[in-house]
């Protein structure tokens, strides 16, 4: 098929590789915008899955299933790709600030960073506790984690990890199952781990109904889990966490999976912002400061709705966000989104088991897992081959 070339007229800017810009470069690869250059700027060239995540702790899936190379997607998208951090945005200019390379020109500019972990506001838990967020950090003391297990002869290794959501339920399950199965292996005993779960709230899961809840109290009982409610955590040390209870626990490792917020250098950016920091954002997911700039997934707060920060919104958003940035550049009337009110939710328990909860209802069972697995394996395949014979445009830059 021949190529047609066409000047580059706009510049869209895509901050961040979450999972709702993945979306927007599949779609502009297989319908290119004549004279629209798409720029993605990301720290890690390999973003996760969050659905997988839980299940490559476990040991289901290796890192290259439950990660997109955003390499291979942008060069399907025709997009340019730089790997740096981002520090700011110069509204003024039309800029995106970056911290080793030129300040980035935009046209338009959409941000899908997810949230960051707010450690700093309880002392301590920067230098001893290790977040969920970045994945790249995280995934470096997990494999640190795994040697240190398997080396393991004598004595208790105390793991904790803090905050009781689905996130925090799903790693603690799927770290004593894969840990656990390692010191079998090994023909050690699972005596010589111990894990806590801490939770602020007076609940476990206290977003999800109250039968999911029993469910996994159960869940984490049998497993010999020790649940801490109402333990919020204010100061961490090298071998301790402090908590507003008063109680004090003793722990070798310490993961954290709570408290996020918008990233820092937003609030040097103008955009209004709420009060965890993420960015609002109108139904069309245009900033409400700013019509040049959009945000989307957990980074964003919905004006008309609040949303849970949940990866299955981030991924919806994919396609109302690519064709609203289309429609921009085109110059035509945006179109709004509207997600649902309900959405189901599959909570992974370690094993090759799942829990399904969605407003009122709950229901489990191993078939929950492998229906789990089959839609993940199904997102995760539109994002591991593209057709060869879709893009025809080139840009002269």
């Amino acid at each position: 098929m021949q190529s047609t070339y066409h000047p580059i007229a706009r510049d869209i800017v895509l901050v961040g590789g979450g999972h709702s810009h993945v979306g927007v470069l599949k779609r502009f690869g297989m319908a290119p915008e004549p004279g629209v250059r798409l720029t993605l700027i990301c720290t890690d060239v390999h973003t996760p899955y969050s659905g997988m995540l839980p299940g490559y702790v476990s040991g289901h899936y290796s890192y290259d299933d439950a990660h997109i190379d955003l390499s291979r997607l942008a060069v399907f998208a025709g997009a340019r790709l730089y790997r740096d951090d981002v520090t700011g945005v110069d509204r003024t200019n039309g800029t995106v600030l970056c911290r080793n390379r030129p300040p980035v020109p935009y046209d338009l500019l959409s941000i899908n960073i997810g949230s960051t972990p707010q450690m700093h506001t309880v002392p301590g838990a920067d230098t001893f506790a290790t977040p969920v967020k970045p994945i790249t950090r995280f995934n470096t003391r997990w494999l640190a984690l795994l040697e240190r297990v398997q080396q393991r002869t004598t004595g208790v290794l105390r793991i904790a990890v803090v905050g009781a959501g689905a996130g925090g339920v799903e790693l603690v399950l799927s770290m004593q199952y894969r840990l656990q199965r390692e010191l079998a292996a090994l023909g050690r005993s699972a005596a010589l781990l111990e894990f806590h779960l801490l939770s602020a709230a007076d609940a476990i899961l206290p977003t999800h109904n109250a039968r999911v809840r029993h469910k996994f109290a159960a869940v984490l009982a049998q497993r010999g889990v020790h649940v801490h409610l109402q333990a919020h955590v204010v100061r961490a040390e090298a071998d301790r966490l402090h908590c507003a209870s008063g109680l004090t626990l003793e722990v070798d490792e310490a993961m954290w999976v709570t408290q996020a917020g918008g990233a820092p250098w937003l609030q040097g950016t103008g955009l209004e912002l709420n009060a965890g920091g993420f960015i609002v954002v109108n139904d069309q997911l245009q900033t409400v400061t700013d019509p040049h700039i959009f945000a989307a997934g957990d980074i964003a707060a919905m004006q008309n709705y609040p949303l849970e920060k949940a990866g299955v919104f981030a991924v919806r958003m994919g396609v109302p966000l690519a064709d609203n940035l289309r429609r921009a550049v085109q110059g035509k009337p945006l179109r709004a989104y509207h997600p649902q009110s309900r959405w189901l939710a599959l909570i992974s328990t370690g094993d090759r088991y799942a829990v399904a909860s969605r407003g009122r209802l709950g229901f489990w069972g191993a078939w929950v897992w492998h229906w789990k697995d089959w839609i993940d394996r199904r997102f995760m395949k539109k994002f591991a081959t593209f057709p060869t014979s879709v893009r025809t445009d080139r840009h002269v830059p």
